[in-house]
């Protein structure tokens, strides 16, 4: 286990680290920057320093071995060209994708059009299969899946009409509730392995991966949290490996203490993806939705504008695209959309 004497930090540092009880540098790394503030009554710049510093530290000597399939695996298409594009295909099957952002931006609503991407044939973006999503938050929005559904046709419009009609798409969408980590992690072990090892499902989504973590866990209970965070995450990556799916985790965001932090978010962005470097660590692309000012109209609907950026992932360049959520779906805005002021 690393230790604060492996790293060249000032004493000042050193010393509330091990007043708030901070032992080690994988527990920094399992909590987010403001996080650290709150528990150790360090400056922003401090906690800024102290996790570049434990960054450095547990950088690996050799290269890493590239995470993404290459160019002829698999992708789960989001059912739009212009956001397609911006990911290159979709989201990788085989890995854990997080998407970030506040409440209200439309991170639920991309993840249902996904439980429905993932019902089409391979030839048309899907993986001709299933989808389990995991409520921890709120009821399942099942109106709004249905109002989807119904859009399809109107979605996509690459797909031959008769392709779609012949999709049931509400028979292939399974729906879990956790109250609790532990009723999480007994429906991930239980009911989404056996959906999983069934060929049922191919994709699964967890909404939202933070919010029992900041529900069950308090400032004082980092020892335990970061456990249960580690534990969490190792189950996703191996039900991804194993079963050949593509994982989404939806996260909640906290706000950030310094815009230029790496790998948190866009550096115009004010907030920051929840639960530290650690959990970082254990998804492959991270992507965060954010609203900007202004709204797009396309004949007689109206949005407010959003953008989808990517953070980080080894095998996209960090770009955004401008999008908006319209009946259909969550879409990337092209030239024909009027965006105002």
């Amino acid at each position: 286990m690393m230790s604060w004497r492996q790293l060249e930090l000032h004493p000042r540092i050193i010393s509330a680290l091990h007043k708030a009880g901070v032992r080690s540098v994988r527990d920094a790394l399992c909590m987010s920057g403001p996080d650290l503030q709150r528990l150790t009554s360090l400056s922003a710049s401090d906690v800024r320093r102290l996790l570049t510093a434990a960054a450095l530290l547990c950088r690996p000597r050799r290269p890493l071995p590239v995470l993404v399939a290459d160019e002829s695996g698999h992708r789960l298409s989001l059912g739009c060209p212009v956001l397609d594009g911006l990911l290159r295909g979709g989201l990788p099957v085989g890995a854990i994708t997080e998407l970030s952002g506040q409440s209200g931006v439309g991170k639920t609503q991309l993840a249902l059009q996904l439980c429905l991407s993932v019902q089409y044939p391979v030839c048309h973006g899907g993986l001709d299969s299933g989808a389990v999503f995991v409520c921890t938050e709120d009821v399942f929005p099942s109106r709004r899946l249905q109002q989807l559904i119904r859009e399809q046709p109107h979605l996509r419009t690459d797909v031959p009409p008769d392709v779609t009609s012949s999709l049931r798409f509400g028979d292939r969408v399974y729906i879990e509730h956790a109250a609790d980590l532990a009723s999480l992690q007994s429906c991930l072990k239980r009911r989404v392995r056996l959906l999983l090892a069934r060929r049922l499902v191919r994709f699964v989504v967890v909404d939202s991966v933070a919010s029992l973590f900041r529900s069950e866990f308090g400032l004082a209970d980092w020892p335990e949290r970061n456990k249960q965070l580690l534990m969490l995450s190792s189950m996703l990556r191996h039900l991804c490996h194993q079963f050949d799916s593509a994982v989404l985790c939806i996260n909640q965001v906290t706000d950030i203490f310094n815009n230029s932090e790496e790998f948190m978010g866009p550096s115009s962005s004010s907030v920051c993806p929840a639960l530290g470097l650690a959990w970082a660590n254990q998804v492959m692309v991270r992507l965060m939705m954010r609203r900007l000012q202004g709204t797009v109209t396309k004949g007689e609907q109206g949005s407010a504008l959003r953008r989808l950026d990517v953070v980080f992932a080894p095998h996209l360049a960090r770009a955004g695209r401008d999008a908006a959520v319209w009946r259909e779906g969550v879409r990337g805005l092209e030239a024909a959309d009027e965006t105002h002021s």
